[in-house]
């Protein structure tokens, strides 16, 4: 792909654009099926099926960050899109229309567990940036092992509280119903379809994510360095914004689908699984990655963190008003990201 001229890489990106928006809305539809068919819920469709699928294009750029030895771009692309794909909120926040913020649609207290989750995971990774290179446990950061087990029983908390209910939490008198949705009764995507077409869509979906993912990175490092972009400028803006496409289709589809909760899951499900795949980098590389962290990583990995935070304060205040079509939260968290790209630490 070196070869390709200017403009071709251009269509080239283009087209990988495309691919994974598409590719996204039928993620969205097949995940709202299945979990349908199958008594997922939708926070735990999110947490699982979407977010696994839309990290499709973080794994693709880890394998082969981890297996060159650039173990400093697989460190940056898991920490640093963290901040970019909570960003996406706000792009949902804009679809879910002016009358009434994301935020408040939600109605479900589910993301905020799936928040603390982010947060957590993400907490115990920078934690293991510190440790001496040497520290190896199974071929990898003891923080990575950490992660994973984190995430695994994270999941189990979430389908718990989903299934359980052990509380209730009500909303002031007056106030508009949390979730709309369009939907009624059994109206899901692809009624007639059976269950191995469903799955089989949600597949090739996936596979299409995959690929244009890696076509994406490709042509993007390859754009950023004729155009003279430092690494962790690309890192943490077009190559983070590139890889958030499945997010933001699927975001979207969701949305319009009138599944608020899903939408939120899939971006907050997306974050966590993503920092599990430090592991596998691990793995891959032979030795913990995660000392590779640059200060710029931290730092942008603290935003995510400050960023999920704030989402998941809004979802509990649940704010009411728009301002331009946005919720008070999504203008916090266009803040704070443009802040903490215009401190990017060198």
């Amino acid at each position: 792909m070196a070869s390709l001229s200017t403009p071709l890489l251009v269509a080239v990106f283009a087209a990988g654009a495309a691919a994974t928006w598409i590719a996204g809305v039928f993620l969205s539809k097949a995940t709202d099926a299945l979990d349908a068919r199958y008594g997922l819920g939708d926070a735990l469709g999110g947490v699982i099926l979407l977010a696994i699928a839309g990290t499709l294009p973080e794994i693709a750029i880890t394998v082969s960050a981890a297996r060159a030895g650039h173990l400093d771009l697989a460190v940056g692309n898991l920490i640093g899109g963290v901040a970019v794909q909570t960003l996406v909120l706000v792009v949902l926040d804009l679809a879910s229309g002016p009358e009434r913020p994301l935020s408040f649609l939600v109605g479900s207290l589910l993301p905020v567990i799936e928040a603390l989750i982010v947060m957590v995971v993400l907490g115990t990774a920078l934690g293991g940036a510190v440790l001496s290179p040497s520290t190896n446990f199974l071929g990898g950061s003891p923080t990575s092992y950490a992660v994973v087990v984190i995430w695994l029983v994270g999941v189990w908390v979430v389908n718990r509280a989903r299934t359980r209910g052990q509380w209730r939490v009500e909303t002031p008198a007056g106030a508009t119903p949390g979730r709309h949705h369009r939907r009624q009764g059994d109206d899901h995507p692809y009624p007639h379809a059976s269950n191995l077409v469903v799955i089989a869509i949600f597949l090739a979906a996936s596979v299409v994510t995959l690929v244009a993912g890696v076509a994406l990175q490709d042509s993007g490092s390859l754009l950023a360095g004729r155009l003279h972009m430092g690494g962790a400028v690309f890192g943490a803006t077009v190559l983070a914004f590139a890889t958030a496409l499945p997010e933001i289709s699927s975001g979207i589809a969701a949305v319009k689908l009138g599944d608020m909760q899903l939408a939120v899951s899939d971006i907050l499900g997306g974050n966590s699984f993503q920092i599990t795949l430090l592991l596998l980098a691990d793995l891959i590389a032979g030795t913990p990655v995660i000392v590779a962290a640059h200060h710029s990583d931290v730092w942008l990995g603290a935003a995510g963190m400050l960023m999920t935070g704030i989402a998941a304060i809004a979802v509990i205040a649940r704010p009411q008003r728009t301002f331009l079509w946005l919720g008070i939260d999504s203008i916090a968290l266009v803040a704070v990201y443009a802040a903490a790209i215009a401190l990017l630490p060198k």
